[in-house]
């Protein structure tokens, strides 16, 4: 898996948040996205994801020796991020069943090791309305860290969690994303402490 991107921009109205942005990201290492907040990290990650469309430039995603067309690029990634929203109308039992149809889990992880990999097993048959922030959060991060596709964005990762939820996440961020494209946008350090690869968004200005 490479996605290549070659001097894109996105301008909202009058202002460009990013330009000639050019970089390549491989299969199986880590990247960051880092600067302050309002620099560009979740947008440049909204570009790469398709969900946001460029301005300017070009995004090619590729596997093997083969171009991954746009409209099926979706099919190959996982996001979590503050700014999507779950279906909360589900139960969390609900919600896991309708993402596997999707996106299935790694090594066919049954729905009842993953409420209890993310430490929600009391919660099963919770509506996902009436779960805090955090649990939200920590949903969102175990349906990334589970769904057997080979690119997983992060966004902001312990937005919501407390000690404990931050301890779990960095407990398993690494150990069951290592043979993925993991990109992160972050300017917490313990959040990225395990990749590979630091891009400053400043530079793409």
């Amino acid at each position: 898996m490479r996605i290549s991107a070659e001097n894109i921009g996105k301008k909202f109205v009058r202002e460009w948040i990013v330009r000639n942005a050019s970089f390549e990201l491989n299969a199986g290492e880590s990247y960051t996205f880092v600067g302050p907040n309002g620099s560009g990290k979740s947008t440049l990650l909204q570009l790469l994801t398709g969900i946001t469309p460029v301005s300017e430039g070009k995004i090619t995603y590729q596997t093997g020796d083969k171009k991954i067309e746009e409209d099926h690029w979706y099919k190959h990634l996982v996001i979590a991020a503050p700014y999507l929203e779950l279906i909360e109308e589900f139960t969390l039992r609900e919600l896991t069943e309708f993402h596997t149809r999707f996106k299935p889990f790694k090594s066919r992880m049954s729905f009842s090791d993953f409420e209890d990999f993310i430490q929600l097993a009391h919660a099963k048959h919770k509506t996902v309305r009436h779960f805090s922030s955090g649990m939200k959060q920590r949903v969102k991060l175990g349906l990334a860290f589970m769904s057997d596709v080979p690119v997983i964005f992060l966004d902001e990762p312990t937005t919501n969690l407390d000690a404990q939820g931050i301890g779990w996440y960095l407990d398993n961020v690494a150990k069951y994303t290592q043979n993925q494209l993991v990109l992160l946008g972050s300017n917490v350090k313990q959040e990225y402490e395990f990749c590979e690869n630091i891009i400053s968004v400043s530079a793409f200005k």
